[in-house]
């Protein structure tokens, strides 16, 4: 059995963009091509894009998971391991549900937050090689030493004025405003500040990022959750603004 490069991506919640990069680059070949030029993957193909949907869930990088895979012929024994993290993952997550549940249950009392509560289960560092692998390791430096230098209270707010833009771009694209509307500008103005009070932002950085935002399932997933398809507005308004400011 085998399926087209469309069921594939709409399975996996990823791109055909995505699944054809990886053809690139030798991370996932198609089991054939059609003579239409139409790309189809078997079930090996399957169970090793699921094995590379995993690692990159655990902050791997594209080479790293290229030299992973290559060091893993047991299929077998490869899925126990990513069984073993995804267990760990599960664990983390349950701390970070704890954590969230503490923090609104002593909100709506009233009562003292302790910061250790407040930031059980998360951490930033989980996307370092990502980032390396995207814009260097001189940008992961500067961001890492930007954040580790936020008091808890600083490293809070810095995390809900993200969540505020991305439920504003949510409220943008429910009410059918464009992408170059002064609504959604003013918005995506805000998520260019954001982002520049850790990191230089150039033209291409800034246009590129939106790109990822639907290219990639967990950055989709943060601003589709609000309404689906806002990570594409978001993606075009952060190239217009590009366009027009950087």
């Amino acid at each position: 059995m085998e399926w087209s490069i469309q069921d594939i991506a709409r399975s996996a919640g990823t791109t055909s963009r995505t699944l054809r990069h990886y053809g690139e680059i030798g991370l996932l070949q198609p089991s054939r091509v059609g003579s239409n030029g139409y790309r189809y993957y078997d079930q090996d193909a399957l169970v090793r894009l699921q094995r590379i949907l995993l690692l990159r869930e655990l902050g791997l990088g594209l080479p790293a998971i290229s030299e992973v895979l290559a060091g893993q012929r047991d299929t077998a024994a490869a899925l126990r391991t990513h069984l073993d993290l995804l267990e760990q993952e599960r664990q983390r997550i349950t701390r970070q549900i704890a954590s969230v549940r503490t923090t609104l249950e002593k909100t709506e009392g009233g009562q003292q937050l302790m910061a250790e509560e407040v930031f059980d289960g998360f951490d930033h560092t989980q996307y370092k090689e990502e980032v390396i692998e995207r814009w260097g390791k001189e940008a992961y430096d500067k961001g890492d030493q930007w954040w580790t230098s936020l008091s808890e209270e600083e490293k809070a707010a810095h995390q809900q004025r993200q969540l505020d833009i991305a439920a504003d771009f949510g409220r943008a694209h429910q009410a059918g405003l464009a992408a170059d509307s002064d609504v959604v500008q003013a918005v995506t103005r805000r998520l260019h500040e954001w982002i520049a009070t850790a990191a230089t932002v150039t033209k291409p950085y800034f246009i590129g990022l939106g790109e990822m935002y639907v290219a990639d399932p967990r950055f989709t997933q943060n601003y589709d959750r609000h309404a689906p398809g806002t990570a594409e507005l978001v993606r075009d308004a952060m190239k217009i603004y590009a366009e027009r400011n950087l």
